[in-house]
């Protein structure tokens, strides 16, 4: 299939620039074209006329959607195999996702950085007289933003919390916080999301709680994930490619939780680092397309794949 089939089906953003670049030997020799450079992954064209993709995951990384000349080596391998366990849960709770049970030959290098991928548009609906995309956001505990603005009076979901909640008040059932998906993404109305896709939103909160229960007997606390939406060839919903992974959601390690050390073991230790060193203010002087030079010492390179592991072997093993 060809990105002007992959168009045609009207599957394809016509935000979203494609590219002409040559990719990774190993595919481009056996029918496999590179057509999207992504942040963090690239996107290829496959052989036959399937209506399907391949997502190659690369070590690059981002923080703040500031595009960074960073990798870290294995990233993409750990993030991969994360993403796949994601996927085999929900699908045993009968949730179907982006990502196909097909595998490429596994005799490839490149084999365990890739899924193949049932190709799929973003989820859109009418809010307030815009057509959007979402992202829904459940959250155990209250934190992060959602805090601040309690502390503030700033009701961003409706959700009429007390502003005397303490932070990290655990919620007897999850609240759910939909936002749109874009360059800002912004907070939406919780009522009026669930009144719209009230199915979808049933089935992911299930998905969330038994996961987070079934996480914390494995050693982790899951503080809040985040599920991007997507519509098959057929007009039903499917789930992304990440799906209860370190990209999509907030993990504690539950000795360290119990501890109060609320650090997550996602991308939140490069966050940090990006903030003591001012990567944002940095970023401002970038043009389309540049990356920002940063340097970053190999214990946080180090800490971050030590916490990927520590995800994968606890959750998918």
């Amino acid at each position: 299939m060809k990105i002007s089939d992959i168009t045609a089906l009207g599957l394809w953003p016509q935000s979203k620039e494609t590219t002409t670049q040559k990719g990774i030997d190993e595919l481009e020799s056996i029918g496999y074209n590179l057509f999207y450079i992504g942040k963090n992954a690239d996107l290829y064209t496959c052989p036959g006329s399937d209506p399907k993709v391949l997502l190659v995951r690369s070590d690059r990384c981002s923080v703040f959607d500031i595009p960074l000349n960073l990798e870290i080596d294995g990233k993409g391998i750990s993030q991969t195999a994360i993403s796949d366990g994601g996927a085999i849960f929900a699908k045993n709770m009968g949730i179907r996702t982006a990502i196909l049970d097909e595998k490429v030959d596994e005799t490839l290098n490149i084999a365990p950085r890739c899924q193949l991928m049932e190709l799929c548009k973003p989820l859109e609906a009418e809010i307030d007289g815009d057509v959007v995309q979402f992202e829904f956001i459940f959250r155990n505990y209250l934190t992060g933003s959602l805090f601040e603005a309690c502390q503030n009076g700033i009701d961003p979901y409706s959700l009429n919390l007390s502003s005397a909640l303490k932070q990290w008040h655990k919620f007897k059932t999850p609240l759910f916080t939909p936002t749109t998906k874009g360059i800002k993404d912004e907070p939406l109305n919780s009522i009026e999301v669930r009144e719209k896709f009230p199915k979808i939103i049933t089935t992911l909160e299930a998905l969330f709680m038994d996961f987070s229960k079934f996480a914390l007997e494995q050693g982790i606390v899951v503080v809040d994930t985040k599920f991007e939406v997507f519509v098959d060839a057929n007009g039903k919903w499917v789930l992304g490619d990440e799906v209860l992974t370190p990209e999509s959601s907030r993990f504690i390690a539950r000795e360290n939780f119990n501890k109060c050390n609320y650090l997550s073991m996602d991308k939140q230790i490069l966050r940090n680092f990006a903030k003591e060193n001012s990567w944002k203010s940095k970023a401002k002087d970038l043009e389309v397309g540049q990356k920002l030079d940063v340097d970053v010492p190999d214990s946080i390179k180090n800490e971050i794949l030590e916490n990927y592991d520590i995800i994968n072997n606890r959750l998918h093993r």
